[in-house]
């Protein structure tokens, strides 16, 4: 199974509504959580755009809104 890095930050409501959608498609020892806060880089990148789900060995990746159909596209 195909890992995800899931980019967040704690207190956004819309991460948490993507992490249950991630949940519906893949366990979650499959997403690695990456805190945007934590790293400058990922905050210039992410921070009007957070939740981003991004396949981990990939540039591939979703920018919220994403569907569960979205998710299931992602890895294939």
């Amino acid at each position: 199974m195909a890992k995800l890095t899931l980019f967040y930050t704690d207190g956004c409501h819309l991460c948490e509504q993507a992490y249950e959608l991630v949940l519906r498609c893949v366990t979650s020892d499959a997403v690695i959580h990456k805190d945007i806060v934590d790293d400058p880089q990922l905050m210039a990148e992410y921070q009007t755009s957070i939740p981003v789900l991004k396949l981990t060995d990939s540039a591939r990746a979703l920018f919220w809104p994403f569907t569960e159909q979205d998710i299931k596209e992602l890895l294939k």
